[in-house]
């Protein structure tokens, strides 16, 4: 795979390394975008079937990228925070039940489980990485399996750690929650798209995944995959659109007790947004094009010597077996000082991420090797 910067409008002053914070937008995306709100000039134009043509073409793609064998297992969400809340308030929890997830793990993987621990009397156990910095992602990946007992009922994880890039074991994981009966709940947002995932392979209940970042959709989207434990869930939100055969306009006024089969009834509110939706579409089939395994390929190509050269100079990156090469973290060595480090790099124009004493670097196709040299120097300099 080649450098994709053509299809983007990046400004060419400023080095982007941060698709982890949010990705920047195809000139595609953007025209579906102009173009649906042209479409809105003239309401007469939008048919019923409209409503719901293109929110299924999504589906069919999401359920391509991620290896879905049924369409309908996917639903549009508002955010990971609204998916997360629609498969949290469905899990059956009793008093004493245990919730597992990492240190630091993002919020909106958090707060929904904080919720429904406190209402059922739960208890969430936080898994913390290890002090040291040698073999850190072996050890905590060997930590949360050790934590996962006959009292677990719910490992709500990411794929890759939003803050420091950490890859977690989800085969490893998926293999002792279904020893114990534990549902598995992984949050996609910064892996899907840049690093392959497949359902068959990995078996989760439900992978939730915000749109803006590696899906590359425009902010207010997002979608996700759930399994059979949640096919007869109820949803946190009551819309017209999820009742069975609500395409059937003529027959909206005879309430319907049913929901739409599977994933259909988590679907938020509006799902068929005619702006947003037609964007989402144009970019996740760009990724199928692509192809994910490409794109991991493509950003480990361009970051192979960075790396190398960085842990030279005393930087602490995980081992490539414990991180993806999409989203790396860099710990820095105790001389350096991390506010020096934040102006050089703004001074320099180069965006990427900083958490506590860690550099987030996050590449994607739209970069080049040199913008990783660029990287190097500043860092060098420093």
């Amino acid at each position: 795979m080649q450098s994709q910067k053509h299809l983007f409008q990046l400004d060419e002053s400023v080095t982007y390394l941060n698709c982890a914070y949010m990705s920047p937008m195809m000139k595609s995306v953007e025209n579906a975008g102009i173009e649906g709100m042209r479409r809105k000039r003239n309401p007469f134009q939008v048919r019923p079937i409209d409503f719901f043509t293109d929110v299924e073409k999504v589906q069919q793609e999401f359920a391509k990228l991620i290896n879905v064998p049924n369409h309908k297992s996917v639903a549009l969400v508002a955010s990971a925070s609204y998916g997360l809340a629609n498969v949290a308030q469905n899990v059956p929890l009793s008093k004493g039940d245990k919730i597992i997830m990492v240190d630091e793990q993002f919020p909106s993987n958090y707060y929904s489980w904080e919720c429904v621990a406190q209402e059922k009397q739960a208890k969430i156990q936080v898994i913390k990485p290890p002090e040291t910095l040698e073999n850190r992602g072996k050890i905590w990946n060997e930590w949360i399996l050790e934590a996962i007992d006959h009292s677990t009922k719910v490992v709500a994880i990411a794929n890759v750690h939003w803050a420091d890039g950490t890859k977690f074991d989800l085969l490893a994981i998926r293999k002792r929650s279904r020893e114990v009966g534990a549902l598995l709940v992984i949050d996609g947002t910064q892996s899907v798209g840049a690093l392959p995932f497949d359902v068959q392979e990995i078996q989760p209940d439900a992978l939730i995944c915000a749109g803006y970042k590696w899906l590359f959709g425009p902010y207010s989207i997002a979608i996700g995959y759930f399994g059979e434990a949640f096919d007869n869930g109820t949803p946190i939100e009551e819309s017209w659109m999820n009742r069975f055969e609500s395409e059937n306009f003529s027959n909206l006024v005879n309430y319907q007790p049913l929901y739409q089969p599977k994933a259909q009834r988590y679907q938020v509110g509006e799902a068929s947004n005619f702006i947003n939706v037609p964007m989402f579409l144009e970019a996740l089939k760009k990724l199928n094009h692509w192809e994910i395994s490409n794109i991991q390929d493509y950003c480990e190509s361009i970051t192979k010597n960075t790396v190398e050269i960085l842990q030279s100079k005393g930087f602490i990156i995980e081992d490539k077996a414990y991180r993806g090469h999409h989203l790396i973290g860099m710990r820095m060595p105790e001389h350096l000082s991390v506010d020096a480090i934040r102006q050089q790099l703004a001074e320099a124009k180069i965006a990427v991420s900083i958490r506590g004493n860690a550099i987030r670097i996050a590449p994607n196709v739209y970069n080049e090797e040199r913008d990783l040299e660029r990287l190097v120097e500043i860092l060098g300099n420093v």
